[in-house]
């Protein structure tokens, strides 16, 4: 009796989780595929199947910046729930970057789902409430065997923000019925779109950089977990078929050949089901594994399967659209699709978990024994404040690379990234030591090797992004084990305050000096910019010091040093105290040379034809980086706004209408400063207001037109197979070059003698008759790190990429390359300080 009384209740508690359970189209007001669901909705629908099914629970990882839940479901046995924690240390184990025993009765397969990255590219997140309830259903035979062996992460909604501005917008304009015509307003999003985040930044190139607040909360939970297979469900052009691995050429070469060789099993069987549906697909092409904060290539490096998945339609097919062969895509098709490979991709896993799980172990032993690259350890010195290092010491703690240093001074030969020569260099107390010969190797040599090899030149995104180069910090990779003996240590400025003194003096040298002067400025804080260097006793200070003087703050006295060491402590930034203002070398602090700042009003332009990216960075950098207030008009509205009201301008890069030139001519002669970024210098460029030119003479003009007549005469003799490899002599996607700097200008301030440039762009301008060239492509420009054209690497020699007009009491400030590009490169916000708070 008490065996029957058993058996009833397993069963009224089984067909209660049946009856409580959902499918998103009985829990939502609306069937899959018949519109597109709050992101509210979503969050909701997943908490239902979380409180209704012992397989699921959701983990909250963070909040966007508009305050949107962040939020993966685990989904996987009620055993493995059990022991989910166990689980999770056994994996790392596996790596060895924890300590322990691995019990091979705890090796489960890890797959993570990540869905819409792009916010417009919406059918990911519309998909994963079918693949969750699928996952989660348990009368689904297959999906619970699947659950045995492994652990499933659902990401709904990698961003959210974006995903929401999408949806609300169709949402509101689209009409009751769809229509297919692409004319309609369904098909066609207004600027900005929903694809970035709420600073318009591309999550899905965020990886490894981390400055954002999604891609911080998401990489720390993921590294905490560190899975073996990770999909990144994407969408694209209306009219392509569906993508899946394997990925296109080139490979970065530390991926395995056995991570090339899972895709194509995987592919295969994405290819089963979508040849047993006759559904159009295609692999191997546009979609490479080089770059490496992508979705797909940031987990390879972490040794998981990368992959990302590619379906039709993104902010342009609504709920349906009318491809050109005349079938209608509809936004039931694009979630089918998804959960296809989806769920595909979770089967696949299960079956080949303990390969899968074999080689991931061995991706870590091998590579921490005996580094795969040429390079077997990375001397980064340290820089004059320490600020700089220890910004990358923080960015490569989130990646989970270790680094130390010594205790005695060495000497060490290797490769200098400033020269690009190998030489001889000193190891002191203070510098960073990272060796090769840790978990994360391949991911650190990545990161840090002077120039990745590029396979073939036809490659989806920048080429070159070695660390040392992005912080502006010397370093040297040598070929030999390096080993260090302790912890960095971190001078604690923050803690450290100040009193009253005749003058204050702030070294520019790193980013906590701009924020501190950004705090300043904020706080009406009066303060100079010494233009050469100075010398009090025996501490020397280079040009571009700050110099905040009790004088030119006198009638608030305690307010400066409140303001100073709340400043402090939000920047960590050092202060010096002064107690003379007779230098013992350079201009005394009361010299005239010594030149007052302005406190920075700034207005920026967004709106149609301004890049979002751009337009984002600029405000991103305001708001997160250096906190200080900033003006957002209308681009359309900018002729009619009273410029008298600010004194800094920002005219982000984009393809926009420019209609204020003469207006802004006379603000700048007035004494406003005008910083154009990227493609709004072509406003300004051959203008009777400005003094940039396109050709610096009638000469230069007659050789560039020879050369596009040459350009066309070969094109009608080439072969049409070669017209890819024909476009890209013209084309960069993102590489490194070392620049010229005139560091005696407030521009090139900080900065040294070279300035090593991410650019993207082959534009190209003459060096200005009428201007400072501060910072300029050499004649011989030797040291190009990453893939630019031909063309473009002959076009660029001896041109302007940073420069400043002087024009009437205030100034232009070209800037040809973008130096907040994607906000990691952190000797380009450096740069960009320059501009807003040095350059008169």
């Amino acid at each position: 009796m008490r065996y029957l009384l058993c058996l009833l209740t397993a069963f009224i508690f089984h067909t209660s989780i049946i009856a409580q359970l959902q499918h998103p189209d009985e829990f939502l007001p609306h069937k899959l595929g018949e519109h597109f669901t709050p992101h509210h909705m979503i969050v909701d629908y997943f908490e239902h199947v979380a409180a209704n099914s012992p397989l699921v629970k959701i983990v909250q990882y963070g909040t966007t910046n508009e305050g949107r839940p962040l939020l993966v479901a685990i989904v996987t046995s009620e055993e493995n729930h059990q022991k989910l924690e166990d689980i999770r240390l056994n994996n790392l184990r596996l790596t060895g970057m924890i300590e322990g025993e691995v019990n091979r009765d705890l090796s489960k397969a890890l797959v993570w789902l990540s869905f819409s990255v792009h916010g417009n590219e919406s059918a990911g997140t519309e998909s994963s409430r079918i693949v969750l309830h699928k996952l989660a259903d348990p009368e689904n035979a297959t999906t619970k065997e699947w659950l045995e062996n492994t652990v499933v992460f659902v990401d709904p909604s990698v961003n959210p923000d974006g995903f929401s501005r999408y949806t609300h917008w169709i949402r509101s304009t689209a009409g009751a019925s769809n229509n297919p015509d692409i004319n309609d307003i369904e098909h066609n999003e207004p600027w900005p779109g929903g694809r970035m985040n709420h600073y318009y930044f591309d999550l899905n190139r965020d990886w490894a950089w981390q400055t954002q607040k999604e891609s911080q909360q998401r990489m720390k939970l993921y590294n905490q977990w560190l899975p073996h297979v990770h999909a990144d469900l994407h969408e694209m052009g209306h009219e392509s078929p569906y993508y899946f691995a394997p990925a296109a050429r080139p490979y970065h070469k530390f991926i395995t050949q056995w991570q090339q060789d899972f895709q194509v099993t995987i592919g295969k069987n994405h290819a089963k089901y979508f040849d047993g549906r006759d559904w159009l697909y295609f692999t191997k092409e546009v979609f490479d594994l080089f770059y490496p904060s992508y979705g797909d290539t940031y987990p390879t490096f972490s040794g998981a399967i990368g992959m990302t998945y590619e379906q039709g339609g993104s902010g342009v097919a609504g709920r349906g659209v009318e491809l050109s062969n005349g079938e209608i895509l509809t936004l039931k098709d694009r979630i089918d699709h998804h959960r296809t490979t989806a769920l595909s991709t979770v089967e696949i896993g299960s079956i080949h978990k303990d390969a899968l799980i074999d080689q991931f172990e061995q991706f870590y032993k091998k590579s921490a024994k005996n580094p795969v690259g040429k390079y077997k350890a990375y001397v980064i010195k340290k820089d004059k404040t320490g600020q700089r290092l220890k910004a990358l010491a923080t960015m490569l703690d989130n990646q989970g690379i270790t680094y130390g240093s010594v205790s005695t001074s060495s000497t060490g030969r290797g490769l200098s990234y400033e020269s690009g020569m190998n030489e001889s260099f000193a190891i002191a107390k203070g510098d960073m030591i990272i060796s090769a010969y840790q978990p994360k190797s391949i991911l650190t040599q990545v990161l840090f090797d002077p120039e990745s090899e590029l396979e073939d030149s036809l490659t989806y995104d920048i080429t070159a992004w070695s660390l040392p180069y992005a912080y502006g910090l010397e370093a040297y990779a040598s070929t030999s084990k390096l080993t260090y003996d302790q912890d960095l240590q971190w001078q604690k400025s923050s803690d450290s305050r100040v009193s009253e003194a005749y003058a204050y003096l702030i070294p520019w040298h790193d980013m906590s000096a701009a924020q501190m002067v950004a705090h300043l400025s904020k706080n009406n804080i009066s303060y100079r910019v010494s233009p050469e260097a100075l010398t009090f006793g025996d501490q020397s200070y280079d040009a571009g010091t700050i110099i905040v003087t009790a004088a030119d703050n006198r009638s608030q006295k305690d307010h400066l040093i409140n303001v100073l060491n709340e400043g402090i402590k939000i920047t960590s930034a050092q202060v010096d105290e002064i107690t003379t203002g007779f230098a013992s070398q350079g201009y005394d602090l009361g010299s005239r040379n010594n030149y007052l700042g302005t406190n920075a009003n700034v207005l920026t332009i967004r709106g149609e034809g301004v890049s979002p990216y751009s337009f984002g960075q600029i405000k991103w950098y305001f708001n997160e980086v250096i906190n200080h207030p900033l003006t957002v008009v209308e681009v359309d509205r900018l002729s009619r706004v009273n410029l008298d009201n600010y004194n800094t301008i920002i005219l982000p890069d984009g393809w926009y209408s420019l209609s204020a030139q003469s207006k802004l001519s006379d603000w700048v002669n007035a004494g406003g400063k005008l910083i154009a970024i990227g493609n709004a210098n072509s406003k300004l460029v051959d203008s009777d207001h400005f003094a940039l030119k396109k050709y610096a003479t009638g000469e230069e003009k007659s050789k560039a037109e020879k050369s596009n007549q040459q350009a066309e005469m070969a094109a009608r003799y080439n072969h049409y197979s070669d017209r890819e490899r024909l476009y890209i002599k013209n084309y960069i996607p993102g590489a490194i070059f070392k620049l010229k700097v005139d560091h005696s200008h407030p521009l090139g301030f900080g900065l040294g003698k070279q300035y090593f440039s991410l650019r993207t762009s082959s534009n190209r301008y003459p060096l200005m008759v009428d201007g400072y060239n501060i910072i300029t492509h050499p004649k011989d420009q030797s040291m190009i790190l990453g893939f630019a054209g031909s063309n473009v690497k002959s076009n660029l020699k001896d041109s302007m990429a940073f420069g400043v007009e002087e024009k009437g009491r205030g100034s232009v400030i070209y800037m040809v390359d973008n130096p907040l590009y994607r906000g990691f490169w952190y000797n380009g916000l450096f740069l960009f300080s320059n501009a807003l708070f040095l350059v008169e």
